[in-house]
């Protein structure tokens, strides 16, 4: 396929039918539905899972036609957000992990937009230590009841699947009895419940699982590996937040570069000198992501090297929303009531910090930077072959 012709198309797809208006970080129902209708329209023209594998539902094209379509819809902001959850993340899990019946059920409309995915891993006493969660998936005939509570997680409250982080075994340390499920977020007994952070919006949810019936072919790998699969989840997790994968373009991101350089003062040369700054960390990012994507596509493993991907986004962001701060005086507080640069600013700014804790806090990033790609000796664990029941964070689950 002739790449530039492709780009051409794209840009040609684009411009007919991406939308006019700018949508909203967390939509409302009416958002959903409009976002499922681009979704379904993307797919259709093949520009919805690029490099995913043909048999399941992708393109099955190369690196090149994702950048090439990459690099038009980043003139656009598109209504992808609900679906970056599951096209970042959820989707490249079954992909890798999966059986041929998950592939074939669930990969297709993911990609078309029919069914949204979250991701449920963080609790109220496991966060960063993900292993120490105490939601608990108990045996019984036909599949496994599950009990617990999740929260932090992004747009749960218009999820219909879920890819579930469960403990099944107490008798093993906390790495060691962890199993994964595939769950319907429309079962009984599953309940949701919006979280508002400081933007106004409710980007976040907690979930409570009370008595939930997952089948057993909504298992997902092996019972007892459940730390292996998470550990391919949180890497798709933070290559996917790193790059970007389904959050549409920074056309209408105010506190990024091309925003920032139309709306300050550019004949100041200390001004041009923090655009500058802003442009070159921005750009190593782009290019290190574009290395990792490469050889993720090649079968080499990034391993942690995607955590300092993350670490680095999270920094550029919130360089990002100082300098913002700075250069924009009072508009950078300024909420109008309909629009404007100065309202878009402030959420952007307000919500800047939650990218040096969503997928992974910062300090835990260059734990594992510094101990898994600089070879320094790791931190003392005095939990890690203690049974989970013993251990005081279990809070006496019962096994």
């Amino acid at each position: 396929m002739d790449l530039e012709d492709y780009r051409q198309r794209a840009r040609a797809w684009l411009e007919a039918n991406a939308p006019g208006d700018r949508p909203e970080g967390a939509p409302d129902e009416s958002g959903v539905a409009a976002a499922k209708a681009f979704m379904a329209k993307l797919y259709d023209a093949g520009y919805s899972g690029i490099t995913w594998p043909q048999q399941w539902g992708g393109q099955g094209l190369t690196q090149a036609e994702e950048r090439a379509f990459a690099a038009e819809a980043a003139r656009f902001t598109l209504p992808t957000y609900v679906f970056s959850i599951g096209l970042g993340m959820c989707g490249p899990t079954l992909v890798d992990l999966g059986t041929d019946e998950q592939r074939g059920r669930f990969i297709r409309p993911l990609l078309r937009g029919e069914e949204i995915w979250c991701q449920l891993f963080s609790e109220p006493g496991a966060g960063s230590d993900v292993a120490a969660l105490q939601t608990r998936a108990t045996a019984t005939d036909g599949g496994w009841v599950v009990d617990g509570q999740k929260v932090w997680t992004s747009v749960a409250q218009h999820a219909d699947w879920g890819l579930l982080l469960t403990r099944t075994d107490v008798e093993v340390p906390k790495h060691k009895g962890l199993t994964m499920f595939v769950v319907d977020m429309h079962a009984p007994g599953v309940t949701v419940r919006p979280l508002r952070d400081m933007t106004g919006r409710a980007h976040f949810n907690e979930i409570f699982f009370d008595g939930v019936h997952i089948p057993a072919e909504n298992l997902v790998g092996q019972v007892g590996d459940g730390w292996s699969c998470a550990v391919t989840t949180l890497l798709h997790e933070r290559l996917s937040i790193s790059s970007g994968v389904g959050m549409g373009g920074q056309k209408d991101n105010p506190v990024a570069f091309d925003a920032l350089r139309t709306t300050v003062d550019t004949g100041d040369p200390v001004v041009r000198d923090q655009l500058v700054e802003l442009y070159v960390r921005s750009r190593a990012l782009a290019l290190f992501n574009q290395r990792l994507a490469q050889e993720t596509k090649a079968g080499i493993f990034p391993g942690a090297r995607g955590s300092a991907a993350k670490l680095l986004l999270a920094e550029l962001t919130m360089f990002q929303a100082d300098l913002a701060t700075s250069l924009a005086g009072p508009e950078a507080v300024a909420h109008p009531a309909e629009g404007g640069y100065g309202g878009g600013l402030a959420n952007a700014i307000s919500l800047a910090p939650a990218m040096a804790l969503g997928g992974g806090t910062n300090e835990i990033m260059r734990n594992i930077v510094g101990e898994r790609v600089l070879n320094l000796p790791p931190e003392p664990r005095t939990d890690k072959n203690v049974p989970f029941k013993d251990l005081k964070t279990s809070g006496g689950l019962p096994s």
